[in-house]
């Protein structure tokens, strides 16, 4: 049995048919194994093994497409697993390889001869149920509140990284409410609120409804929605991730909103991609493809906007850029935009900026070995700008590189760019 292949190209002979990998084929046979990936993969620039880089990966996905080797062998399994997902290869790759979507697809093919570990399973299905996430994040915060995390921050193994991770959701800066008065005329945002943001990073997303205001948009409320699959897709847990992608698409729906606003990068590319996430789906496919079309990120529409003038706010700032803003939405200049608004900010360069910081959803847990050697490069590079903040935008890189400094026992501390322009439009409010 042979699969459908792009106009011109020889089809490979499929032993998985009915896969989502099958249906990857047209993508696995643009890779020419040119290797400009190699050296934009931090799995290996790290490990240093071929079978994990892309070029790698896929090689073994053909090889089990063309049934050389098993679905349940497992060399495909192992270094399939240590896949970060953060699709530096595509920004890398001149041929196009829709290496993400290959990655999905492979995930998705392989549990149905292995499951996902335990503790995926545990938080993948929180992620899914409103009310057990509702739980275990409000459990979070009390912790968190407590002071236990900090104490317990630097203790070894994952018990300490886990509590590093949740002390630095903590942002020592003060909070103020304010507004300018402005009529949004540039058309209103329906926030996606998010599942670790709303649950840790509320603050965030205040900050985010206050600075979109002040540059002129309106908020359109939007109840109903939940977690945006990224979590389940990048798992393999296709099924779940269309679910949870159907039940947003009626929500940001009916909010009427000209723009849907994500302050989170890894949500944004997954929303983005919901158009080829239910591509297959007649009942929903147009739908999804609008919906795709009106996500933003919110440095996206605060560089639209300007952004507007803000106080000055003198701190050293260095900027790290999310994978799944940079390589999978490919939104490079925004973010920086919003941080040189800010007057008296001094905007440090990262070495290897681009590189991944290892967190990558659930990876950091799943994977600890392999994330605790993709973060090392990444805070010695910090180290060396000797930046007070280091700016991202995606709760699990604020997470993940805030817990490595705490650690380190670092000067500098995580922060998202659009916390920094809150408080720099607080204090010009003050000043007004």
């Amino acid at each position: 049995m042979s699969a459908t292949s792009a106009p011109g190209r020889q089809s490979l002979p499929c032993a998985v048919p009915d896969t989502p990998l099958a249906a990857a084929i047209p993508g696995i046979e643009t890779c020419v194994h040119c290797g400009f990936c190699l050296q934009a993969c931090p799995t290996y620039v790290n490990l240093e093994d071929e079978n994990d880089s892309p070029r790698g990966r896929i090689v073994l996905m053909r090889a089990v497409v063309e049934g050389d080797l098993p679905l349940d062998d497992p060399t495909v399994q192992t270094h399939i697993d240590r896949c970060l997902g953060c699709r530096a290869c595509e920004t890398a790759c001149p041929s196009g390889v829709p290496y993400g979507q290959l990655l999905e697809a492979t995930r998705a093919t392989l549990r149905d001869v292995r499951p996902t570990p335990l503790i995926g399973r545990v938080i993948l299905a929180t992620f899914a149920r409103i009310a057990a996430l509702r739980v275990t994040l409000a459990g979070s915060r009390w912790l968190r509140a407590t002071g236990v995390p900090s104490l317990f921050a630097g203790l070894a193994g994952r018990l300490g990284f886990a509590s590093a991770m949740l002390a630095s959701t903590r942002l020592p800066l003060p909070e103020h409410d304010y507004d300018f008065g402005l009529a949004g005329t540039r058309g209103s945002v329906a926030l996606l609120e998010g599942c670790v943001m709303r649950g840790l990073f509320a603050r965030t997303n205040r900050a985010t409804v206050r600075t979109l205001r002040a540059n002129d948009y309106c908020i359109a409320p939007t109840g109903g929605q939940v977690c945006c699959g990224a979590l389940h897709a990048h798992a393999g847990d296709l099924d779940t991730a269309r679910a949870l992608a159907k039940r947003n698409i009626e929500a940001f729906e009916r909010s009427g909103a000209d723009f849907i606003g994500v302050n989170a990068a890894g949500c944004g590319a997954m929303m983005k991609e919901y158009g080829h996430l239910l591509a297959n789906d007649p009942a929903w496919a147009d739908r999804a493809r609008q919906l795709a079309a009106r996500v933003r990120d919110v440095t996206e529409l605060l560089a639209a906007a300007g952004p507007r003038p803000a106080a000055p706010l003198p701190l050293r700032v260095t900027y790290d850029a999310p994978c799944h803003l940079l390589h999978a939405q490919r939104v490079v200049a925004p973010p920086l935009a919003v941080l040189r608004a800010i007057p008296e900010l001094t905007l440090l360069p990262l070495t290897d900026a681009e590189q991944c910081c290892g967190a990558a959803g659930i990876y950091n847990l799943v994977e600890p070995a392999t994330s605790d050697a993709v973060l090392a490069p990444k805070l010695r590079h910090i180290a060396a700008t000797g930046a007070d903040w280091v700016a991202t935008g995606n709760p699990g890189c604020l997470m993940q590189i805030g817990a490595g400094l705490r650690r380190a026992h670092a000067r500098a501390r995580t922060i998202h760019p659009v916390d920094l322009l809150d408080v720099a439009y607080a204090r010009e409010k003050q000043r007004l």
